[in-house]
């Protein structure tokens, strides 16, 4: 029986959660995945208004919306999650932990409290919502999580010495996971994301100097945008990337080959 490559990423009837959903690469992703028919549930931290505008632009697609303003930070993370799900009775297919902490300061330097805080966003949160979602996801023998992770796991950076190890940390999980979560139909895999064109980003970019030094170690020469991310979150997300799973993937114009 022949499938369209159209009908493999259709998300019709999914629900998918993205963290950090608000702006940048979870915006993208966000999009994207409302774009071929999935329900979106947009979780953020403190901008309401670019959550809002990102969840009024995926509405258009025809398809149900939630904002959820969670700090993934906190301990009570799988209480909150199982409390706004049967409140709002949205159960997740699709999980993409998107939201991330980093913190630039020298090794040497770090705080505990930055250090915690770092470690709590990028890998505490990562697991207890792969904790919480998996259960639904195994009843119905369908599931996918994206993790977003970024090239400093094989690209040191001067500053970013714990934000890079938490990033480097995903990848592990991920190859862990994948045998006990495979046998339920659940894909789980990691997008490494380069040097991306976001609100975290523009200061640094500012400067031209820093700027061109960045852009010397692209191969392919620019800064990417977040829609860079988009289009293989969507086949990871979806049927189109079911025989795909324990992969981690570079979107970095190249960056993670230059040393």
């Amino acid at each position: 029986m022949s499938i369209s490559v159209n009908a493999l990423f259709n998300l019709s009837g999914k629900t998918a959660l993205v963290t950090g959903g608000g702006q940048g690469i979870g915006r993208a992703i966000v999009l994207a995945l409302a774009e071929n028919g999935a329900n979106v549930i947009v979780n953020y931290l403190s901008n309401y208004v670019l959550a809002r505008q990102t969840a009024e632009e995926a509405a258009l697609f025809g398809v149900k919306v939630w904002l959820w303003p969670f700090d993934l930070s906190q301990n009570n993370i799988v209480e909150a999650y199982q409390k706004f799900v049967l409140e709002n009775g949205c159960n997740v297919d699709i999980l993409v932990t998107n939201a991330s902490m980093q913190i630039r300061e020298n090794w040497d330097e770090i705080s505990d409290n930055d250090f915690e805080k770092q470690i709590n966003v990028n890998i505490r949160s990562t697991l207890r919502l792969i904790e919480s979602v998996t259960p639904y996801m195994k009843k119905n023998k369908w599931g996918r999580i994206l993790n977003i992770g970024s090239v400093q796991q094989v690209r040191p950076h001067n500053q970013m010495c714990v934000y890079a190890a938490t990033k480097a940390a995903l990848v592990n999980l991920v190859k862990n996971l994948v045998p006990q979560l495979a046998p339920y139909g659940i894909t789980i895999n990691n997008l490494a994301p380069g040097t991306i064109h976001t609100g975290r980003n523009n200061e640094v970019l500012a400067d031209m100097d820093y700027r061109k030094k960045t852009e010397a170690t692209i191969p392919l020469g620019f800064i990417g945008e977040p829609i860079d991310c988009a289009g293989l979150a969507l086949l990871l997300c979806s049927d189109a990337g079911r025989y795909i799973t324990g992969v981690d993937y570079l979107v970095d114009g190249g960056m993670g080959l230059c040393y």
